[in-house]
C-alpha cells in the first residue's frame, strides 16, 4: 500500500467518526505513564495525602485522559501517512475517523485540557500548557520533534514523566516548587523513559524509513537500538538507587536493585532477538521500572 492510495480515507463519505473509533484514537492504554507519574509526584511531596483525593484525582484525570490523549491524537493526526504504510487499521487511514476529524478532536482536547486545569493554580497550569505545547512540537510541522529518535523520546520522556512527577508535586504542596532531590529523581526517570519509548519503534521500521522518520531503530539498526535503549533504561534506575541509599533510604535502594535485575535478566532474552521480542520486554520489564518510581516516591516522602 502506498501513502497516495490512502490519502483520501476509506470513510470519506461518513459525516462523522464513529465513537469506538475516538477512544481508540485517544489510546487510553497509553494514559497510565503520566498518571502514575503524577501519582508519584503527590506521593513523593511528604503531604498528607487525607482531604487532597480530589485535587489528586483531577490531576490524574488531566495528565492521562486530557493532555495525553490530546498528544495521541494530534500524533496519529500528523502521522497519517505513515500509519497508512505500518499500521492502516488505525482510526484515521481506516477512515472510521474522516475528513478533518483526527485535527478537530485534538484541538478540542488541548482546550479542554487547559480549561479543566485552571483549579490546579498558576504553576499548574504553566506545567499543563508547556505539556500540551510539547505535544504537538513532537507531531506537527515545522518542529515534528518525532522525526529524530534522540529528540523526540527526550521529549515525551520528560514531559511523560518528569513534568508529570513535578506537577503532582507542585500541586500537593499548594505551587510551591519540591526539593531538589524529588526533582533530581523525576529527572532520572524521565531519562529512563527515552530507552522505554524507543521499544515502540521496532513496529515500524520500515514506514519510519520510507517516510524520513529517525528513529532508533531505523537508523542504528534493531540490534544497535536495542542495545541503546536498555542501556538508558538501567543507568538511571542504577543512579536512582545510588542517591538513595546515599540519602539514607537503604531500603528502597534495595528493592529497586531487586527490580534492576529482574529487567536484566528480560533484556538478555530480548537482546536475542530485538525486533520481534520489542513488545515482550515493553509488556513484562517496563512495569517493574514503574514499580521502582513508586517505591522512590515513598523513599523521597520518608526523608527527613
Amino acid at each position: 500500500m502506498t501513502v497516495s492510495s490512502v490519502s483520501a480515507p476509506i470513510g470519506v463519505g461518513r459525516a462523522w467518526p464513529q465513537p469506538a473509533a475516538v477512544l481508540e484514537l485517544l489510546k487510553p492504554v497509553t494514559w497510565f505513564p503520566p498518571m502514575w507519574a503524577f501519582a508519584c509526584g503527590a506521593v513523593s511531596a511528604g503531604i498528607p495525602l487525607a482531604g487532597r483525593w480530589g485535587t489528586i484525582a483531577l490531576g490524574i484525570a488531566i495528565t492521562g485522559p486530557l493532555v495525553c490523549a490530546t498528544s495521541q491524537a494530534a500524533n496519529d493526526w500528523y502521522d497519517r501517512e505513515v500509519d497508512a504504510i505500518n499500521e492502516p487499521q488505525r482510526p484515521i487511514p481506516s477512515g472510521r475517523i474522516p475528513g478533518t476529524w483526527g485535527l478537530r478532536i485534538a484541538i478540542t482536547w488541548t482546550m479542554l485540557s487547559l480549561l479543566v486545569a485552571i483549579p490546579l493554580g498558576m504553576r499548574g497550569l504553566i506545567a499543563v500548557s508547556i505539556a500540551l505545547a510539547f505535544a504537538w512540537a513532537y507531531s506537527a510541522p515545522p518542529l515534528r520533534l518525532k522525526q529524530n529518535g534522540w529528540i523526540g523520546n527526550a521529549a515525551v520522556g520528560l514531559t511523560y514523566e518528569g513534568l508529570a512527577w513535578i506537577t503532582g508535586a507542585i500541586v500537593l504542596l499548594d505551587g510551591a516548587m519540591p526539593a531538589m532531590r524529588i526533582v533530581l529523581i523525576a529527572a532520572l526517570y524521565s531519562l529512563g523513559a527515552h530507552g522505554i519509548l524507543t521499544l515502540n519503534d521496532f513496529k515500524a521500521i520500515e514506514g519510519d524509513r520510507q517516510m524520513g522518520i529517525r528513529s532508533l531503530p531505523a537508523t542504528l539498526g534493531p540490534q544497535r537500538a536495542a542495545w541503546v535503549l536498555c542501556a538508558v533504561m538501567l543507568l538511571p534506575q542504577v543512579v536512582v538507587l545510588g542517591l538513595l541509599a546515599s540519602w539514607g533510604a537503604t531500603g528502597a535502594a534495595t528493592a529497586i536493585a531487586g527490580l534492576v535485575v529482574v529487567q536484566l535478566v528480560q533484556m538478555t532474552y530480548f537482546m536475542r532477538a530485538p525486533r520481534e521480542r520489542a513488545l515482550f520486554l515493553s509488556a513484562f520489564g517496563v512495569p517493574f521500572s514503574v514499580a521502582g518510581m513508586m517505591v522512590a516516591a515513598f523513599a523521597l516522602r520518608g526523608l527527613p
